[in-house]
């Protein structure tokens, strides 16, 4: 029993991991139709600068992880604004100018501090473990499921109650209306990138405290799943990612252990052909 509930709470924080991550990409995709495959970079910015702080500059846990965030924000105002928004037009150029920062952010961060992964600074208040039903679950499982509630409240009530996030919606359905209206689409647009790249940089911040390290490969593997989430979850639906997030967290996690190591991403993958065999829209094909 304990060890059911060990690999529950471990699958649903990492769940929450891949959410963090997801939830930016399946926003910036289904608000704008941008498919950003440099959004594992910002999580690298974010995870980095959050070591950054916590180790070269001597700030707390609680100041590095808002320094990581702002960092990975600014780094994603400064993609869309210089990189994205002139190819709104060339869907194909955007993809290849996204992998090219993709592949060349975790290239810098290499040169610069090595290919070798970095402790990541823990607070003591974070490092202990909770008991739960008999299983000793680390502290740091829940902060994460707890940060990615709250994003996914933030974000649908952003979409929902919010003048940008209506401006955005309708921006998305007729662009050509809402700008005859005087609004200015772009910058909401921005704003939207901004959010995507805050949840990315979040996650980096706190998968540290999952991953106990960051190194600069961390962001592309994670991305690779965060993309899965958002297949499976439907394309365009944060609520839909953040149950496809919570399916492959508690996946992989029971197949890797009851099953040869390695098992866990395989599983993903089955996971994600039959239910888009049954689903091809995925969990709910819609947007929020």
């Amino acid at each position: 029993m304990d060890t059911v509930v060990l690999l529950s709470c471990t699958g649903l924080g990492l769940g929450a991991l891949y959410f963090l991550v997801a939830s930016g990409l399946s926003l910036i995709f289904g608000l704008m139709d941008v498919l950003n495959f440099a959004h594992g970079a910002l999580l690298s910015v974010g995870a980095y600068a959050t070591w950054w702080a916590g180790t070269e500059a001597g700030l707390s846990f609680w100041l590095a992880v808002p320094f990581g965030t702002l960092v990975g924000t600014a780094a994603a105002v400064l993609l869309e604004l210089f990189l994205i928004r002139p190819l709104y037009s060339r869907p194909r150029d955007q993809i290849l100018a996204t992998v090219g920062v993709g592949l060349a952010v975790p290239a810098l961060l290499m040169g610069v501090w090595g290919a070798d992964a970095r402790p990541f600074p823990q607070p003591a208040l974070l490092s202990g473990t909770w008991h739960v039903l008999g299983a000793t679950v680390p502290v740091n499982r829940f902060v994460l499921v707890a940060a990615a509630g709250l994003l996914l409240l933030a974000l649908r009530l952003f979409l929902a109650r919010t003048r940008y996030g209506l401006i955005v919606r309708a921006g998305v359905e007729d662009r050509a209306m809402v700008t005859a209206l005087g609004i200015d689409v772009r910058r909401a647009f921005t704003l939207v990138f901004a959010i995507g790249g805050a949840a990315a940089a979040l996650g980096g911040a706190l998968g540290g405290l999952y991953f106990g390290s960051v190194n600069p490969g961390q962001g592309t593997g994670l991305l690779i799943f965060a993309f899965v989430v958002v297949v499976m979850g439907g394309m365009g639906s944060v609520t839909g990612a953040a149950v496809a997030s919570v399916c492959v967290g508690l996946v992989q996690q029971f197949a890797n252990y009851y099953t040869t190591a390695g098992l866990g991403d395989l599983s993903v993958v089955v996971l994600l052909a039959v239910l888009l065999l049954v689903r091809p829209r995925g969990l709910t094909g819609r947007l929020a």
